[in-house]
């Protein structure tokens, strides 16, 4: 079997509604860690506490160059108090992973800033946003 974030998520319920389908022209990178804090002492000795055994995952995203529509809908998604309201509110993500089969509907809340670029031509991108998977939608 084939493990995935996927795997690892409870459901969860969004702030809002709306679903970002834009599909990325990258995915950068998917990280994942554990609420865990270990503190090291003197010689090799260490302890170790788990605050939750729940996993926590943030996947960083490229849209380049997407069209102004799309670029727009992202930007919308951004700074909307009805959508993302920045980094405050959660909403619906489709990644839309390899295989088909692989393709999930995740909660996210931004996790970073969002920077938006236009290039002569009206060529737009949207680089390196975080986005903090919050559950399965």
């Amino acid at each position: 079997m084939s493990y995935e974030m996927w795997d690892y998520l409870s459901v969860v319920t969004p702030n809002g509604t709306n679903t970002l389908v834009v599909k990325p022209t990258n995915t950068l990178i998917e990280t994942g860690t554990k609420n865990v804090v270990v503190y090291y002492g003197d010689g090799r000795s260490n302890e170790t506490i788990i605050l939750d055994e729940d996993s926590v995952f943030h996947v960083t995203l490229e849209w380049e160059p997407i069209s102004e529509a799309d670029s727009g809908t992202i930007l919308n998604f951004y700074h909307s108090s009805y959508k993302g309201c920045g980094m405050a509110k959660s909403f619906k993500w489709t990644n839309y992973g390899e295989p088909p089969d692989s393709r999930h509907t995740y909660v996210v809340r931004f996790a970073s800033d969002l920077s938006r670029d236009v290039r002569r031509g009206y060529i737009y991108g949207i680089k390196s946003v975080r986005l903090k998977i919050l559950g399965r939608a």
